[in-house]
């Protein structure tokens, strides 16, 4: 009988997000995919700085950064281009360590996901096989599949699985999950042009805010660029496979390029939904990805839901496996993930309408209300900064009575010793952030318990984020979310999960010890 630990559906950016972390930690994972390599269509464009964290532990920071373009933020423009609101994001360091929006090609970045993933020895990708079903049996669950290319038929037994297969997920309806609708529905055409031509304009996202034909356009390499356009009742992409019938669509943008000097790449129609599974984990078989949610695109943050999705439940599965956390911890997978995906999408919705609805009377409100947000600083620096909601309460998100504070959101990444930031030097642990100097006897119970110690200074980075949160000392989760704060360690140290599985620190510049 075939058996992994973890047997992961799709190898999707989720996926094989979730089988690089689950491989820090030393987990076999068999990926089954339908597809024998990586799907060649562009789909997803951005993703942020908090997400680009995640990329940078699977080790591939400097990878990506090679494939990707920083964005110079979003602007609103009426229905003739005029400018109407800018909302500049940071090209350069935000406090996660990247910058704040980042363009690419997403066949590209499941490349460098796929070869990384093919060097760590716990992981099985196995390509041609479709699965069919999962079934739960007493110990675990069974994954059957079929060759795609034999049809040839097999299963596989796991103790747990992902589902990491999609919007038309058969995980989801082996578990008899079913989606939500959150009454979101539009048709956009997608289209992704080459040219080695520079087309001149400012780069970052251009949304068109237009009941009548609202667009969006973006560079998102060298020399590759995305439009896309809301499609009116009865056109689709068949209405636009020639560069001769996209014309009027880019020529605000390609002017006078030569139709010779420009490859379309692809044509697609998409229709833009919102929605969320009502169960996220049936017994030992979780959903991630568009299994589990699916964003409308106007605030990028379709793909990096996966991604979060994958961090967030990487290191619960492994400390469950390793025998170091009860499976009740799991229930905080969807606990914490579900409220989070389900804000983003509502925000997401909210500017989709606020771009393409109310007809006439809606580009009136649209000239008069977004140069004024542009010019007010609380509102801005939302847009700009794209700080992500606090997870909700958990058993892995303790936070205090008082509204605010630094549990449930992520720490900072800030440069240690001159030029490691934090993330290249702790391990995927449990870590214990302090400004008081600790006792050789908390020392020793935050050690005994497989956490690393990082005693800073009240003048440092860390320190001044640990006093900007009313707080001493901070718990930060091996996804680097802030478990729980307190104003002194004596009252937090015991609190600390027990947390002991394995780590390759061939992924980090240190090994987990004492680090001052």
């Amino acid at each position: 009988m075939t058996h992994y630990p973890i047997v992961i559906v799709g190898a999707g950016p989720a996926g094989m997000t979730a089988g690089t972390l689950l491989a820090h930690y030393g987990i076999d994972c068999l990926v089954l995919d339908r597809w024998e390599g990586i799907y060649p269509q562009p789909r997803a464009v951005h993703l942020d700085d908090e997400v680009y964290r995640i990329v940078a532990r699977l080790g591939l920071a400097d990878e990506f950064a090679r494939i990707s373009r920083p964005a110079f933020g979003l602007r609103l423009l009426d229905r003739d281009l005029t400018t109407l609101a800018e909302f500049r994001r940071e090209t350069a360091h935000s406090p996660h360590g990247f910058p704040q929006a980042n363009m690419f090609d997403q066949p590209e970045f499941e490349q460098i996901l796929r070869t990384s993933l093919a060097r760590h020895d716990p992981v099985t990708v196995t390509g041609g096989k479709e699965v069919t079903s999962v079934v739960h049996t007493r110990v675990g669950a069974r994954v059957d599949y079929a060759d795609r290319s034999t049809g040839a038929r097999g299963f596989v037994h796991a103790d747990y699985v992902l589902g990491c297969d999609g919007a038309n997920s058969v995980v989801r309806s082996s578990i008899g999950s079913r989606m939500d609708d959150l009454g979101f529905e539009q048709r956009w055409l997608v289209v992704d042009i080459a040219t080695d031509k520079d087309l001149g304009h400012w780069e970052g996202v251009h949304q068109v805010c237009d009941p009548t034909r609202a667009a969006t356009y973006m560079r998102i390499g060298d020399n590759r660029y995305r439009w896309e356009f809301r499609l009116q009742p009865g056109e689709g992409a068949d209405n636009y496979t020639t560069l001769d019938s996209l014309r009027p669509l880019i020529e605000p943008w390609t002017g006078n390029v030569d139709g010779n000097e420009l490859e379309l790449v692809r044509i697609a129609d998409y229709t833009f939904r919102a929605q969320v599974a009502d169960r996220w984990r049936d017994r030992r078989v979780f959903l991630l990805g568009d299994s589990a949610h699916l964003t409308p695109p106007f605030i990028g943050q379709g793909m990096g839901a996966g991604l979060r999705d994958a961090a967030n439940l990487a290191w619960k599965l492994a400390g469950v496996l390793h025998g170091t956390l009860s499976t009740s911890s799991l229930d905080t997978y969807q606990q914490e993930r579900k409220p989070h995906a389900m804000s983003m999408i509502r925000l997401a919705m909210a500017v989709g309408w606020a771009m393409t609805e109310g007809g006439e009377l809606g580009n009136v409100v649209r000239r008069h209300v977004s140069p004024l947000a542009g010019k007010l600083p609380a509102l801005s620096a939302k847009i700009t900064e794209g700080v992500t909601p606090a997870l909700r309460t958990s058993e892995f998100v303790r936070r205090s009575k008082f509204r605010g504070g630094l549990a449930g959101t992520l720490c900072p990444n800030p440069i240690l010793d001159g030029s490691l930031r934090l993330d290249n030097v702790i391990p995927d642990r449990f870590v214990v952030v302090t400004s008081i100097e600790p006792t050789e006897g908390q020392r020793y119970e935050i050690e005994r318990r497989g956490a690393v110690l990082l005693h800073t200074s009240s003048g440092s980075d860390l320190g001044r984020w640990l006093s900007h949160g009313n707080a001493t000392a901070a718990i930060i989760r091996p996804d680097r979310t802030v478990m729980q704060t307190a104003r002194s360690l004596a009252s937090l140290h015991t609190t600390l999960p027990t947390f002991l599985p394995e780590i390759d620190t061939g992924q980090r510049s240190d090994p987990p010890h004492l680090i001052r």
